[in-house]
C-alpha cells in the first residue's frame, strides 16, 4: 500500500510537470505572437492651404482643387465644387483622382475640416479619419441657414482602393473618436470598396442619416 502510494505520487508529479511545461510553452508562444504584432499609432496632417499646392496659377485658397502633404509617399487630393467636397488619397494626384473616394460625395452641402488623423502600424498608413460637416436642410440654425451636423468619416488606404468604410455621428456618440479608431483598426484593412457596405458605428444620429451608403 505504501509502495502504491509512492508510485501514485510520482505519477502525479510527472503530470504536474507536464502541465507546467505546456503552460509555459503556450505563454511563450502567445507572448511571442503579441510581441510581433505592430503597434497602431496616430499621426496628423492638414489640408489647410499652407500644406497644399495647385497645378495652375492663382492662390491655393481660391482653387477648387488642391493637393496636400499626407504621410510617407501619400498625398491628399481635395476637390471643391457646388458647396461640396471630396477627399481622396494616393501616391500622386492622378492616382488619388482615380480612387472611389474621389467620386464619393454627400448629397447635401458639406465640407471637410482640415485636420486628418492617420492610423499607422509598422510604418504603414492604412486608414484616415476626418471630421466633416453635413448641411441639414430640414433643421436650421438661428440665422436660418441649414444646421451643420458633424460626422467622422473613416477611409481605407492603399494597398487596395481608397474609400469610406465607416461613419460615426459625432453628436450622438460622445466617444466618437474612439469608435472611429476602432473602425480604422478593425475594419479598414479588410474592407472591399464597391462590395462591402459602409458601416454606421455607435448610435445613429442626424449626421449619419445624411451620409451616403
Amino acid at each position: 500500500m505504501r509502495e502504491a502510494l509512492q508510485i501514485s505520487h510520482v505519477h502525479i508529479s510527472h503530470v504536474g510537470a507536464g502541465v507546467v511545461l505546456a503552460t509555459t510553452l503556450m505563454a511563450a508562444t502567445f507572448g511571442s505572437q503579441a510581441a510581433t504584432q505592430p503597434i497602431v499609432v496616430s499621426a496628423y496632417s492638414s489640408t489647410a492651404a499652407a500644406n497644399c499646392w495647385i497645378t495652375g496659377p492663382g492662390r491655393v485658397e481660391d482653387s477648387p482643387t488642391r493637393v496636400c502633404r499626407g504621410k510617407a509617399t501619400l498625398v491628399v487630393l481635395v476637390n471643391k465644387g457646388d458647396l461640396r467636397e471630396t477627399v481622396s488619397v494616393g501616391h500622386s494626384r492622378d492616382e488619388a483622382a482615380k480612387e472611389p473616394a474621389a467620386q464619393t460625395a454627400f448629397g447635401p452641402f458639406n465640407s471637410a475640416l482640415p485636420a486628418i488623423e492617420w492610423r499607422i502600424a509598422g510604418g504603414n498608413q492604412f486608414a484616415i479619419i476626418q471630421r466633416w460637416r453635413i448641411a441639414d436642410n430640414v433643421h436650421q440654425n438661428i440665422n436660418g441657414d441649414p444646421d451643420a451636423k458633424p460626422l467622422l468619416v473613416v477611409s481605407r488606404l492603399p494597398p487596395g482602393a481608397v474609400c469610406p468604410v465607416a461613419y460615426i455621428d459625432a453628436v450622438a456618440n460622445p466617444n466618437a473618436d474612439e469608435l472611429a479608431r476602432h473602425a480604422a483598426d478593425e475594419i479598414a484593412r479588410d474592407f472591399k470598396c464597391g462590395t462591402d457596405k459602409v458601416k454606421i458605428l455607435g448610435a445613429g444620429g442626424r449626421a449619419a442619416e445624411l451620409a451616403p451608403r
